[in-house]
């Protein structure tokens, strides 16, 4: 698995992908604008340019941008509706500018609708923006859900179910969060569980499918629904889950970013992430992750930001 995180971007889009290497990243995440916004500011030409010089530099083998907390393209409303396409195209347009491999957002949820009705909107969504980007290169993944209140996706089923109705393999495809894999109710710390979960991806989904994970432990229990990301073997998955999931050949190629919390420390508790699980990729038990470091630097800046 390449190993990554997510970077913020305040000081500009190319100190990003030099930070990501610093911290010891293989591939980084970003926002394109503020996480509550519905449309940022238009990205300068040459602040794209400098991005891109920057991944190339710094030898990152993956890149993403995450779409923001407003979108939802699965709301039964459908002025709230138009305004989400909208806002998704262009976010697609953003991230085919910053050249990243893919876009990852929430399909959303249906609140009140029903499951059938949101993946079909979702669906809707998805071939409206792809129709208004047809050249595009990036490949859109829909991020599972933890599986609160009408939330879509926290079914490999339901997200299936997208991908079918959009019939665009080509830039389509899912990003699976371990966090919300567990908070809906796969049990992948033991050898059995996570053979049931790798099966049940390759037969719903099917492993090509997948285009990113999400490396996150949970503060919440198996199958709380509770979407609170924790620091990696701190939470309720534990070192034995990420094993499972980073030393899976299927994943080799594949991208895998923490959203882990961060403090006053900054990225500090990145790096302390990154190396718990490169301990993890070795031979020989599973050994526990370093206690936290006494350097306390500045706070960190907003990661949306």
């Amino acid at each position: 698995m390449l190993l990554g995180a997510h970077v913020g971007v305040s000081k500009g889009l190319a100190e990003a992908a030099h930070q990501g290497r610093r911290i010891g990243c293989d591939a980084i995440q970003i926002f394109s604008k503020s996480p509550q916004m519905w449309a940022g500011p238009p990205i300068a030409p040459e602040a794209a340019a400098a991005f891109r010089a920057a991944v190339t530099a710094e030898n990152l083998r993956a890149t993403a941008v995450h779409h923001g907390y407003l979108l939802n393209l699965a709301t039964p409303k459908r002025g709230m509706f138009k305004r989400a396409q909208r806002a998704f195209v262009d976010e697609i347009q953003r991230a085919e500018m910053l050249g990243v491999t893919a876009l990852i957002f929430h399909p959303g949820a249906h609140t009140g609708s029903g499951v059938e009705a949101g993946c079909r909107q979702i669906a809707e969504g998805l071939t409206f923006a792809l129709g208004e980007v047809p050249e595009g290169k990036v490949r859109i993944l829909l991020e599972n859900a933890a599986g609160a209140g009408t939330a879509i996706g926290s079914r490999f089923e339901e997200l299936a179910e997208i991908l079918a109705i959009a019939q665009r393999p080509d830039r389509l495809g899912v990003a699976l969060d371990t966090c919300h894999l567990f908070a809906a109710g796969n049990d992948f710390r033991s050898d059995v569980g996570y053979a049931e979960l790798a099966d049940s991806i390759d037969r719903v989904l099917g492993r090509a499918t997948v285009g990113a994970f999400h490396l996150n432990d949970s503060k919440g229990a198996l199958g709380s629904h509770l979407d609170r990301h924790e620091n990696i073997g701190k939470g309720a998955i534990g070192l034995e889950g990420f094993r499972h999931v980073v030393r899976d050949p299927r994943w080799d190629r594949v991208p895998g970013y923490l959203e882990t919390p961060l403090d006053e420390r900054d990225y500090e508790r990145y790096i302390e992430d990154l190396k718990t699980l490169r301990s993890l990729l070795e031979p020989g038990p599973v050994a526990a992750p370093a206690p936290p470091s006494s350097r306390r630097p500045k706070r960190p800046p907003a990661r949306g930001s």
